[in-house]
């Protein structure tokens, strides 16, 4: 595989939720506000579908991330930028 097209691959990401499952913490960083969050559901005909909740979120340290919760392996990832 080329780097380039390892540049832009998601990041395992230790996130903490809170009781209705929603990022409260990004990597150590609290997160200040969710700015967007969606659901991609993708490939269920396949034998490897893809089901992932997204979420936008604007951190304390002023920065935006995206992060993502796979839903069938029970992880979160954080998208590279």
């Amino acid at each position: 595989m080329s780097r380039a097209r390892g540049m832009y691959r998601p990041r395992v990401a230790a996130v903490e939720v809170d009781d209705g499952g929603a990022p409260r913490r990004v990597d150590g960083v609290e997160v200040e506000a969710a700015r967007e969050d969606w659901l991609v559901e993708d490939r269920w005909w396949t034998e490897r579908p893809l089901r992932r909740h997204y979420y936008e979120l604007a951190l304390v340290d002023g920065k935006v991330v995206v992060v993502f919760c796979d839903l069938l392996a029970a992880r979160w990832l954080r998208q590279a930028s």
